[in-house]
């Protein structure tokens, strides 16, 4: 099973918008590069975060803002606009019935699988992007200079 980085792309890619701001370098060709992705699938997360009111875009302008400050977009946000029907674990319904595992792992996991998703999403609500863009700060200032400008407000 291959887990998906569309949850951390987003983060990323806000990530990437909020340092950036003001700057030329934040066409979806720009992001994808810092990514390692392809622009397509950059626009169409972005798409998606704009579709939750995450992030501004203009259309036929590579100038992408975040819709609200930094602080007050927490990773559930983010999670809830990527995910259609926001379920961490997925239960195979596939089991043998006669069987005494595959007859019941079903009512036993969806169970376990509800709680667990309750207490991930509670710990996604309590993590900020602006948390996420200090921290950054803190380890680009620690390994390079030369980059002060685009991380003083974030430290």
């Amino acid at each position: 099973m291959k887990a998906s980085t569309q949850f951390s792309d987003a983060i990323h890619i806000m990530a990437y918008i909020a340092i950036y701001k003001n700057t030329d370098r934040l066409s979806s060709t720009a992001i994808a590069e810092s990514v390692k992705t392809n622009p397509s699938n950059v626009r169409k997360i972005m798409a998606l975060l704009k579709k939750a009111d995450l992030i501004s875009t203009d259309n036929g302008r590579a100038t992408p803002s975040l819709a609200k400050k930094a602080d007050k977009i927490t990773f559930y946000d983010i999670y809830s606009s990527l995910m259609s029907d926001q379920y961490l674990f997925r239960i195979d319904t596939s089991t043998e019935q006669k069987c005494v595992i595959g007859g019941n792992i079903q009512e036993v996991l969806a169970k376990e699988y509800s709680h667990l998703q309750d207490v991930v999403e509670e710990e996604m609500k309590q993590i900020s992007l602006g948390s996420v863009l200090h921290k950054l700060a803190l380890l680009e200032k620690e390994k390079r200079t030369g980059n002060e400008e685009l991380i003083k407000d974030f430290l």
